[in-house]
């Protein structure tokens, strides 16, 4: 496997199903974030398949570069794809790689981005390298960035029984007062999510913190608890 390699198969995989007509509409979903081929997810799942197929990196270093490489690739799809190639390998994708993580969500800037860093990387790692990550995650949730405290207050979601949760619930209340939407709402999806496994101590928690959080952030946490 090359890096020159790689990057062209996924840039000739994404033309050869590129629909221009959705390309627009995409864009224009995402608030014109970025340029789009037109290429939907389940179309970008076989790709994904190639790439785990065809090009496993030789060590960490040849999978960090192609991350990097497909990540500057002109097209969000591209970026997409970086991040999902990333995780693909869970020898590399670790607690150790969290600075390409915070660079990714700092320079994506938007929640399509931000929150596949989340999905495929950073819960994950939290989940097997709870100590490591930890040390990444408590300077997230103070930055300046919001982004990153999203990913902070987002990085336990799925764990179900192995949420700690007083790391969860002092995120959410560090960020209480915060204004930012989607900020108010990770809160509110963190606290939902988590609420499929512990109900009760979710309804404490909002409960005992009733008036400190959004009427969005309650609703979005009370959803599985009012259904």
């Amino acid at each position: 496997m090359t890096i020159e390699s790689l990057t062209t198969a996924v840039r000739d995989a994404l033309e050869a199903v590129a629909d221009g007509a959705k390309a627009e509409p995409m864009a224009a979903y995402m608030k014109h974030r970025g340029e789009f081929l037109g290429v939907q997810k389940p179309l970008r799942v076989p790709i994904l398949r190639m790439m785990k197929r065809e090009f496993r990196p030789a060590d960490r270093e040849q999978w960090r570069a192609g991350v990097e490489a497909l990540w500057r690739g002109r097209y969000r799809e591209q970026r997409y794809l970086a991040i999902e190639y990333a995780g693909l390998w869970p020898e590399f994708r670790t607690a150790a790689e969290a600075p390409l993580y915070e660079r990714l969500a700092r320079e994506g800037s938007w929640w399509d981005l931000a929150d596949l860093v989340m999905g495929a990387l950073v819960s994950p790692v939290m989940l097997v390298e709870r100590e490591e990550m930890l040390k990444h995650t408590d300077r997230w949730i103070e930055d300046s960035d919001f982004w990153l405290r999203r990913l902070a207050l987002l990085s336990q979601i799925k764990h179900k029984q192995q949420t700690d949760d007083a790391m969860l619930f002092d995120y959410c209340l560090r960020q209480a007062g915060e204004e930012e939407f989607f900020i108010r709402k990770a809160i509110g999806w963190a606290l939902r999510d988590y609420s499929w496994t512990n109900p009760e101590a979710v309804q404490r928690f909002l409960r005992e913190n009733q008036g400190r959080f959004s009427a969005l952030t309650v609703r979005e946490a009370s959803k599985r608890l009012t259904a």
